[in-house]
């Protein structure tokens, strides 16, 4: 059985987890992080 759409409401935000393999970090360098960030808010 498939599973339930999520629901999307305007103006709630969504919890997110960004992990790498086994846990490791995602990002090593703070110029990294920050074009996710800037790309997540376009997005």
């Amino acid at each position: 059985m498939p599973r339930r759409a999520r629901l999307m409401l305007p103006n709630v935000p969504i919890h997110l987890i960004q992990r790498g393999n086994n846990r490791q970090a995602c990002f090593f360098a703070d110029e990294d992080f920050r074009f996710y960030l800037h790309w997540l808010g376009e997005h």
